[in-house]
């Protein structure tokens, strides 16, 4: 009997101390790599008549978490053990799920009248609960999505199975951080973010995207608890008011002021009475998502410097707003909100494409 031991360690630095199950979700979703192999009339036995017939075997062995398992080999008895270690190889390196869960794969191989029997032994390195809570996702969108789901419970983890996926690990960062200002109401500060992806390439890649928050999990519900009633109990006042979106920015700023050494969260105003340019965009976005306002956090620059306003939809089109600005001038000076032309006039760079269009009516 011969016995071969194959690891399958991937680079340090995607390997994971006491990975955590993912939080609860109502729904996962996991597609097979590939159609179920053909058995022996027993299902606990797969047959494999060539090489690739034996990765599909082994692949199914791993997509259902399963650590032990038989395949019956009818090849030349010399190719056996070459085949056994490429595909096993293969499955641990190049496979999105083997890549992601497998720690590595051993094997031991009995030769019969006119196959060979091996009998398979998988180690993993993630739970099947974390492995059952993969979700599949398709496009940018879903992605994003995804990542905004996170962010509004705090998870700490998703994992995605995508397919098509050529960007890297900057680009999930990315829109991890584009995620984070889509749900100003629970932007509490922004997470670390994490991301590993399975196998390095192929048109098929699991992304681990890990999310480490400033604060503990109980700590930042109990804030969000205490910033939903603040929101609520602001949009009840602001309700029936005319010219709302300048109306919601001056409401704010009687709450607080800017600061360049204010917080960053969508909380600080609130909370100390002063925020930056951040903070309070946070804060007027998350309010005029209570007031159904259609609103963006904006990012780019004031003479250079970075700065953070919003643009939000008012009767006559999109419009630039920016209440750290607001608040260095006199009541009644200036309308406060501007076309593109007249803000970039006032000194503002940003990237056009990433906001909408706020030209004349």
């Amino acid at each position: 009997m011969k016995q071969y031991l194959l690891t399958g360690m991937l680079a340090a630095s995607l390997l994971l101390a006491g990975c955590s199950a993912l939080l609860e979700r109502d729904y996962a979703s996991v597609a097979p790599h590939n159609a179920v192999p053909a058995t022996e009339g027993d299902p606990s036995i797969l047959r494999a008549d060539s090489y690739q017939e034996l990765v599909n075997a082994l692949i199914y062995l791993v997509t259902g978490g399963m650590e032990e398992g038989t395949v019956r080999l009818y090849t030349d008895t010399e190719n056996v053990e070459p085949f056994l270690a490429d595909a096993c190889l293969e499955v641990v390196q190049e496979d999105p799920l083997g890549a992601y869960c497998v720690e590595f794969i051993k094997y031991t191989v009995d030769p019969v009248v006119t196959y060979c029997e091996a009998d398979i032994h998988i180690t993993y390195r993630r739970t099947r609960e974390q492995v059952a809570s993969i979700v599949q996702a398709t496009g940018v969108t879903a992605i994003r999505s995804e990542l905004e789901s996170a962010l509004t419970s705090f998870a700490p983890e998703r994992v995605l199975r995508i397919s098509y996926f050529e960007e890297d690990e900057d680009f999930i960062r990315d829109l991890a951080r584009q995620a984070y200002y889509d749900v100003p109401a629970c932007a509490l500060g922004m997470p670390e973010v994490s991301v590993s992806i399975y196998p390095k390439n192929g048109r098929q890649r699991i992304v681990e995207i890990l999310l480490s928050y400033p604060l503990e999990r109980p700590e930042l519900e109990k804030r969000l608890e205490e910033l939903d009633g603040i929101l609520g109990e602001l949009a009840r006042e602001l309700e029936g008011w005319p010219d709302l979106p300048a109306a919601a920015a001056r409401t704010l700023l009687e709450l607080g002021e800017y600061s360049p050494q204010g917080g960053s969260a969508v909380n600080s105003l609130f909370d100390s009475g002063e925020a930056n340019s951040e903070g309070l965009a946070l804060a007027y976005a998350a309010l005029s998502q209570r007031l159904k306002l259609p609103c963006q956090v904006a990012q780019g620059t004031l003479d250079g410097e970075i700065r953070f306003w919003n643009v939000v939809q008012t009767e006559t089109g999109w419009r630039h707003i920016d209440l750290a600005a607001m608040g260095q001038v006199e009541d009644g000076e200036d309308d406060p909100l501007y076309t593109d032309h007249a803000f970039q006039k006032l000194g503002y760079l940003w990237e056009e494409s990433s906001l909408p269009a706020c030209t004349k009516s």
